[in-house]
Order: structure tokens, then sequence, then C-alpha cells
């Protein structure tokens, strides 16, 4: 069983910057795909950004492009998601998830219901 653990969440001001982290418990994750979703209350899930196993390959939803940066370190066994000039459109709960697999599917934004482990989720609010 494998247990994702999300860190790094909090409250900021428009314009700050933000880690998340993900760590992985109970099994390597080298061999899977791994990706960043977020939900706020009253919407649904939202694929944030994507990452092959190797980390060569990364996929970010339209609205956080160029202001999100996904990586991995497999020695370490966690995700990373860096948050820069964030908005207050991003404030939500966000899980980092892993599915078994090389690269991220071309419709993974919208199957956070795919990836089989999913995290708790950690809270980020960012004030305007």
């Amino acid at each position: 069983q494998v247990r994702l653990v999300e860190s790094g969440g909090g409250l900021v001001q428009a314009g700050e910057s933000l880690r998340l982290s993900c760590t992985a418990f109970g099994k390597t994750l080298a061999d899977y795909y791994m990706g960043w979703f977020r939900q706020s209350p009253g919407k649904d899930r939202e694929g944030v950004s994507c990452i092959s196993w190797t980390g060569q390959t990364t996929h970010y939803a339209d609205s956080v492009k160029g202001r999100f940066t996904i990586s991995r370190d497999n020695r370490k066994n966690t995700l990373y998601l860096q948050m820069n000039t964030l908005k207050p459109e991003d404030t939500a709960t966000y899980y980092c998830a892993a599915q078994l697999g090389t690269l991220c599917p071309t419709d993974w934004e919208k199957k956070s219901s795919d990836f089989r482990y999913r995290g708790q989720g950690t809270q980020v609010t960012v004030s305007s």
C-alpha cells in the first residue's frame, strides 16, 4: 500500500510563492507518472500538472503555465510543485496523485480518478 503525504501549503498574499511537496511511503514511485490536482469548494477537481516517471516530460493546465513548475526526485520518492506569482484564484486544496505507467495520458487533466494513489491534500490560500 502506498501513502502519499503532501506538505507546504499555507496562506500567502497574491504574487508570492509556495513550494508543495508530496512524499510517498510504502513503495518506490519510480515506475509511476504523477500529478497535482486541486479543488476548491463548489468546483470540480482540476488538473494542475503532470510529470512522467523520469521527470523529463511535464504538462500544465493553461491556468498555471509559466507560473508553476512540477518536478520529482525519485531517490527521495518525492514530488514537488513550485508555485510562483500566486493568484487568489489558485486558492484550493492541492492533491498529489500517482499512477503506474511511464507517461501522462493526453487527457490527464480530466483523469484524476484514474490515478491509483492520492494524498489527503494540503490547503493553499492566496489573499488579494
